[in-house]
């Protein structure tokens, strides 16, 4: 059989070719490089964060991998937002979009090139989704490499992480502990690189990425600089090079049955809520016809949580890895799983998980699960006609059925105020709206509330809906996120006001405002038409662009005047 002409190869003579060499031989590439297969590290490298110091480390190696296996490899630098660092500005607004900024960053750089293949260094929450929207996009082939969690310290003679110095922040405010502890515990919480150590966004979607098949197996998720992730950068080093060749391209893996798989995987683990419409998005990107929430919504009733990990329950990221990681997950999963999907390793997922070690104490069998409720549950009814997100942890010990007056604040500063002032009480509902996709705009992080909350002591005696989105290390407390549509385009959680009341039903997947619709009709008529913000900022460019939730937020499906979130 002939060997494949490779795309970045252009006919000797011709202007592109005389450009590309005069260029390529100037970073000392030679002329049998030139005919090789070109390879883009993708970087979404910073060092405004530890999640992404470490990345720069991983360039070298993974190069001289490359090269070893036959290929050319070219450092490619994307936006590299942190949760923890980038939310500062513009009340979080730029975190979600960054994910977007990313996948462009990536088509710009990759697709402008006609590069060959890729591999993408994944770290914080948005450059995994954004890593795989590209894949998805340019359908070249790819392998995402999880670059690992964070070691965490120890706190008078407790472990501590990330997720508590999120979580005590507020207990700074309701007197609950001191600045100076909470300055000591934020000093030995974060002992080196990596992602934040739990089952937030970012290990959720590194898990997702291996379910998906996008991930070598085997490969998620592991400590930054560790062992184990070094095996994964000289590994994908390797296998790119032979993907090149035999022309393995995203979206013959990325089918209907992967994401049913990746679905299937987060529900098990009780994973973050961000997934939902991160999975959305890649599924968009990659031309599948699927429905990630009411695959969600189907799956739930029939996955049972498998694993503990922080937040949701008391198991250590390091012990879940050392139990097995995603791959001992996805093999106490087989019978719920479609097996024959392929995946990046050349493997199906049958052949991959046949070998895995599990510790069943850790990774439990589905016939002998920690929990048999959902995880995380799509809600829908008058609040919500378009659907909602909620999370139940292991120990679900949140109440199931809520039914109160509405206190409604339309920013997570007016309601971390209200908690402080005392004006937010048991059976209340607070409803802070005005923080989706568009109103916002970019779906501004809400977290800082249901933190407040959980500081005063309220987080089992109120119930939190807001059109916002969480972080994936919340996991307290009744809280129903990203409330579609949007109030600010007219949806109903734009219309409460104060006192309404508000039921909210766990089991029966409901909630409802208890207001008359004409009644509803009346106040939408009031409002004014939500206005498309103007300028060439990113935020306005994205608020402009953006499609609804269910079309997973991305820009490519975005219409201007959409009135969905």
């Amino acid at each position: 059989m002939p060997e494949r002409k490779l795309r970045s190869n252009f006919t000797p003579g011709t202007t592109p070719w005389a450009m590309r060499r005069a260029q390529w031989t100037a970073l000392g590439l030679t002329d049998a490089d030139l005919e090789k297969p070109k390879i883009a590290i993708v970087n979404s490298s910073s060092s405004l964060a530890s999640c992404f110091s470490h990345l720069d480390e991983i360039v070298a190696p993974l190069k001289a991998a490359i090269t070893q296996a036959g290929g050319v490899a070219f450092e490619v630098r994307t936006a590299a937002p942190s949760d923890a660092i980038t939310s500062a500005g513009a009340a979080g607004q730029y975190i979600l979009p960054s994910r977007d900024l990313i996948a462009s960053d990536i088509e710009v750089a990759v697709e402008g090139a006609l590069l060959d293949g890729m591999v993408c260094l994944a770290s914080c929450d948005k450059t995994t989704p954004g890593q795989l929207m590209a894949a998805g996009r340019l359908n070249i082939p790819t392998i995402i490499v999880a670059c690992g969690y964070q070691p965490s310290g120890v706190y008078k003679g407790e472990s501590v992480d990330f997720e508590d110095i999120f979580r005590f922040a507020g207990h700074v405010a309701a007197g609950r502990m001191t600045t100076e502890e909470l300055g000591e515990m934020s000093s030995c919480a974060v002992t080196g690189p990596g992602v934040c150590a739990g089952m937030g966004t970012a290990n959720s979607m590194h898990l997702a990425a291996e379910a998906l098949g996008m991930a070598l197996p085997g490969t998620t998720p592991v400590l930054a600089r560790g062992g184990k992730m070094w095996d994964a950068v000289a590994r994908a080093g390797r296998r790119i090079v032979e993907l090149v060749a035999e022309d393995v391209r995203p979206r013959s893996l990325l089918t209907d049955r992967a994401f049913c798989n990746a679905v299937t995987a987060i529900l098990a683990v009780s994973g973050s809520v961000n997934c939902l419409k991160h999975l959305q998005a890649i599924a968009v990107e990659a031309g599948v016809d699927v429905d990630v929430y009411r695959l969600f919504e189907d799956l739930a009733p029939k996955v049972p949580l498998l694993a503990g990990v922080k937040p949701n329950g008391d198991t250590q990221i390091t012990q879940f890895d050392a139990a097995g990681g995603t791959l001992g997950l996805l093999k106490q999963l087989a019978p719920l799983l479609y097996l024959d999907q392929s995946t990046v390793g050349g493997l199906t997922l049958r052949e991959a998980t046949a070998a895995a070690a599990v510790d069943e104490d850790v990774i439990r069998p589905v016939d002998r699960p920690l929990a048999t409720h959902p995880g995380i549950v799509v809600m829908r009814g008058s609040l919500a006609p378009e659907g909602a997100v909620l999370k139940r942890t292991v120990a679900d010990d949140a109440p199931l059925d809520f039914r109160g007056p509405a206190i409604v604040v339309r920013s997570r500063e007016e309601g971390v105020a209200a908690v402080k002032a005392g004006k937010v009480k048991a059976g209340d509902v607070v409803v802070l709206t005005g923080l989706g996709l568009r109103g916002s705009p970019g779906m501004g992080l809400t977290s800082a509330l249901m933190f407040a909350i959980d500081g005063a002591g309220l987080s089992t005696k109120v119930a939190v809906i807001t059109d916002g989105q969480m972080s994936g290390l919340v996991n307290g407390g009744l809280v129903v996120a990203e409330v579609a549509p949007e109030g600010a385009a007219g949806g109903p959680l734009g219309l409460v006001h104060d006192g309404d009341t508000i039921s909210i039903d766990v089991g029966a997947r409901t909630i409802e405002l208890e207001v008359d619709p004409a009644e509803l009709d009346r106040r939408r008529a009031e409002l004014p038409p939500l206005a498309a913000p103007a300028g060439c900022g990113w935020l306005s460019v994205y608020a402009r662009t953006v499609a609804p939730l269910g079309a997973g937020a991305t820009l490519s499906a975005g219409t201007t005047g959409s009135s969905a979130s």
